[in-house]
């Protein structure tokens, strides 16, 4: 929490005191944002400073078309107004437009000032809004990058109306002075929302980090187990992986609405808008979608396919591989919350059941694969046709099934002595902690290899085909049946003892 600068002078000198520090940087040119908001007309003002050396160089400014994790063109710039630049004395610089997301000037003098507005006035969770009590601010629909110097860092300064008390983001403070930003580079800024007003934040620590909460609506938290709850969850994924990624994360929890999106420090979610839950079952949903967000630090900010990162924030990004990103995770969020103590294998079982009964229940399993539906979902995010359920999937909804197969193939044929969570450790250590990158489709099969003992060629074919799944065959290796009229899984009774203790190993035995 930060108590927050109301006055001009203030400002200008904070200001003055980061590009005064920057000029000794050996970067060629630095970039100082001053940023202040409109909540009764939905505006943010933005003003970038741009200082260099290099005079009459065109300079090209690019703005992100999507946010990472939010698979869908949003096309930013469409809430971009009242683009202006001019030089130091206050002259007016030409500019022009380049394509639908860059905008082109030449300095005249050392230091540049542009500046635009935004509208911001969406209720979702990678687009901003300003009201009268509150500000989200997600950066790539606010922010401009040098065209190709993704790397380059930049500051950045808030004034907030004298109404609004609070900043709550997991991007890191820059010195003492109130309202003051620091990112690395535009990767870490475009992956850091920003919540502002007067809603409810709390910090703490644990094992070893910093947290916030940041609240817009906390009807009924004090008196709920969240908190706790949320602890034991981020203790058993450390558990897991054997890491942590950060060094702070905030919670950022919107108003009643829906979506969520996983930030490397921080998730930003929109809510049930009050924790008084009608039932423990919905407690229990909303507790998997924190934890399904949660877990993207490692699957998908972390353990990532290549083609995830560095980002080109212009185009599409098309992978194949979204159903181990968004399938695996689905996967783990019950069992993480199983593994904490937070449900047990009944719930664990009943959600695993609900996806293959969305998926054998519909005809679309029998027109697209797993594979396509991670490539296409560029096509598919926000499509609503009408025959869609009869020939597209969901990897949010077939992934999970995968990773319960693969589960189950790793245990039994390693004697219980590896699993899947061997398989996310090992890209986790070795692709982004050693190699600092994501991995190929084939070094991902590679990995299930080399964690198996063997290649896993009918799990593979169910990814990249149409082709039924003999879920009898390989769910009784961990005493498991299924009922293939409602799509029910239950512990079968008579099973081999190999199938008996990996079904142990898995916690799935009757409570």
């Amino acid at each position: 929490m930060s108590r927050i600068m109301k006055t001009k002078s203030a400002t200008t000198a904070a200001m003055a005191l980061l590009m005064s520090a920057s000029f000794l940087t050996a970067s060629a040119y630095e970039m100082n944002y001053e940023v202040s908001f409109e909540p009764k007309t939905h505006y943010i003002n933005v003003e970038l400073t741009y200082s260099s050396d290099e005079i009459n160089q065109p300079v090209l400014l690019k703005m992100p078309v999507w946010a990472p994790g939010y698979y869908l063109i949003v096309d930013y710039p469409k809430y971009l107004t009242d683009f202006k630049a001019e030089d130091a004395s206050g002259q007016t610089l030409n500019w022009e437009k380049v394509g639908k997301n860059g905008w082109k000037f030449s300095p005249k003098s050392r230091q540049s000032r542009l500046s635009w507005r935004i509208f911001a006035n969406e209720r979702s969770v990678a687009e901003s809004r300003v009201e009268e009590n509150i500000g989200f601010l997600t950066p790539n629909g606010v922010f401009m990058h040098h065209d190709g110097d993704i790397n380059h860092d930049c500051h950045i300064h808030f004034t907030l109306p004298d109404s609004w008390s609070h900043i709550s983001t997991g991007l890191a403070k820059e010195g003492t002075t109130p309202g003051c930003y620091y990112a690395k580079n535009f990767d870490l800024l475009y992956d850091s929302p920003f919540l502002f007003g007067n809603h409810y934040t709390e910090e703490f620590s644990h094992e070893g980090h910093t947290y916030e909460f940041a609240l817009e609506t906390p009807d009924g938290y004090k008196e709920s187990p969240f908190k706790e709850d949320f602890k034991k969850m981020v203790s058993a994924t450390t558990k897991l992986i054997g890491d942590v990624p950060y060094d702070n994360y905030c919670l950022i929890h919107l108003g009643k609405g829906g979506g969520g999106l996983e930030h490397i420090n921080s998730q930003a979610c929109y809510s049930e808008g009050t924790f008084r839950f009608p039932s423990h079952d919905q407690y229990l949903r909303y507790m998997s979608f924190v934890t399904h967000e949660y877990f993207h630090l490692y699957n998908v900010k972390s353990i990532r396919p290549i083609e995830l990162g560095p980002f080109d924030y212009d185009r599409e990004v098309f992978t194949p591989l979204l159903w181990v990103s968004e399938g695996f995770t689905v996967y783990y969020e019950t069992r993480l919350m199983m593994s904490a103590g937070i449900c047990d294998s009944e719930y664990l079982l009943k959600d695993l059941s609900s996806y293959i009964e969305t998926i054998e229940g519909k005809e679309g399993h029998k027109h697209m694969s797993l594979r396509q539906s991670s490539y296409d979902i560029w096509l598919n995010f926000f499509n609503r046709s009408e025959n869609g359920k009869d020939v597209r999937i969901s990897y949010y909804d077939k992934g999970p099934i995968i990773g319960l197969l693969m589960d189950i193939e790793i245990r039994s044929r390693t004697n219980c002595q590896k699993s899947l969570d061997d398989l996310m450790r090992l890209l986790y250590w070795r692709y982004f902690k050693e190699l600092k990158r994501g991995f190929t489709e084939e070094e991902f099969w590679q990995s299930v290899a080399e964690t198996a003992g063997s290649q896993l060629d009918d799990i593979r074919r169910y990814v990249d085909t149409t082709e039924d799944i003999d879920y009898d065959g390989i769910l009784a290796k961990a005493g498991l049946g299924i009922n293939h009229d409602s799509y029910q899984l239950f512990r079968l009774k008579d099973c081999s003892k190999e199938a008996e203790k990996v079904r142990r190993s898995m916690g799935l035995e009757a409570q």
